[in-house]
């Protein structure tokens, strides 16, 4: 058992600012050794993402006290029985579903859709059903996604490792387990973009921007960027868009106006039900309209249930970019390595562990794209 400083949620449902109401705590904790199938990881750097924000706000529900962060690279320090594929010293990004590869969706090749997987991470456990972290008290805390990697140092699954070449950073290896993977996924594996087509692309967050980037390795012939905050749009615009919008009543129109009747496919990556629904109405018959928000579970989406069969259209969600991340990560690093993937231009800055709460306070006014919680 080591102690380990941590940040720990204690309530969700906070309206902020952070730094004031201080939902998340730093704490010592206790955290237990490696189980079965489990590694030890010394996290390196860890990225704030908007998924975190969304428990941090309450739209994505999950038990607390929960120690926060999915999104991270570190180096493997000890290894749980039974386990083969890795040894002390691995360098390794952690994917946030941990696939089980025996389920009926693991067999199908959609390990994103893991269902082991998503019953421990809704639960706030390793995919052992287990947790490794407790307090003063001896009392219990929940994993967050089977990462949590606002950590010095973290327990998972060996399923939920990928191993990380020498050359890439671990700030920048960090944003492969979910931004890039996320984003970069959704628009070569979701959206299925044929070389020339027109996509658009809602929402200019990490996730927004690594889509602009997937878009562009796919041979895009016109890359819409669509966002309310300039720097963003200015982002998209160095990472390959082509035309910048800053949304609003008038999307909708204006993409028509713009593509001669609406891009073939958009991609929604803000977590709004109506942001969704413009996404959806603006992209063309027989388009394809690809949503990777995750808006609070008791939202409503509104469409005209014709245009699905009158204009063969298609609606369809992305999660964890539609891909088996042990099989596409290395392709993604090699797309890095060649220069096709700028990842660093994601980051906003760097921070300490102790600046946690103030930075969500900078994710949630957009004056971030990506902070990297450096250890």
């Amino acid at each position: 058992m080591a102690s380990v400083r941590a940040a720990v949620l204690v309530r969700s449902g906070d309206p902020g600012p952070f730094a004031s109401t201080e939902p998340i705590q730093i704490r010592e904790l206790q955290l237990d050794s490696p189980g079965p199938g489990e590694l030890a990881v010394k996290i390196h750097a860890a990225g704030l993402c908007h998924s975190d924000l969304s428990v941090i706000n309450g739209d994505r529900p999950r038990p607390v006290p929960i120690v926060l962060g999915h999104e991270a690279a570190g180096e493997v320090t000890a290894i749980g029985a039974g386990v083969s594929a890795f040894k002390l010293g691995d360098r390794v990004v952690l994917a946030f579903v941990p696939s089980c590869g025996e389920c009926e969706a693991c067999l199908a090749g959609r390990a994103a859709l893991c269902v082991p997987g998503a019953q421990s991470n809704t639960a706030g456990t390793l995919s052992s059903g287990e947790r490794r972290w407790s307090g003063d008290q001896g009392e219990l805390l929940h994993h967050h996604l089977g990462i949590s990697a606002f950590a010095e140092q973290t327990i998972v699954s060996e399923l939920s490792a990928i191993k990380i070449p020498d050359d890439l950073p671990y700030e920048l290896a960090a944003l492969f387990g979910c931004a890039v993977l996320t984003g970069v996924g959704a628009a070569l594996n979701a959206a299925e973009i044929k070389h020339g087509q027109t996509v658009a692309i809602f929402g200019l967050g990490g996730v927004g921007l690594a889509a602009v980037m997937g878009a562009k390795l796919a041979g895009a012939g016109r890359i819409i960027a669509i966002d309310p905050v300039d720097h963003k749009r200015d982002l998209a615009r160095e990472l390959g868009a082509d035309d910048l919008l800053e949304g609003g009543p008038e999307t909708v129109e204006d993409l028509k106006a713009i593509t001669d009747g609406g891009p073939e496919r958009a991609i929604e990556t803000v977590g709004s039900a109506k942001v969704l629904e413009s996404a959806y109405l603006a992209t063309r018959r027989g388009g394809i309209t690809v949503t990777v928000g995750l808006p609070n579970p008791e939202a409503l989406l509104s469409i005209p249930a014709v245009s699905l069969v009158a204009e063969e259209r298609t609606l369809k969600g992305s999660y964890l970019g539609s891909a088996n991340p042990s099989e596409m990560l290395p392709r993604l690093f090699d797309y890095w390595r060649e220069g096709k993937l700028p990842v660093e231009k994601l980051i906003s800055g760097r921070i300490s562990l102790d600046e946690i709460n103030e930075g969500f306070d900078r994710l949630a006014s957009a004056e971030a794209v990506r902070q990297i919680i450096i250890f």
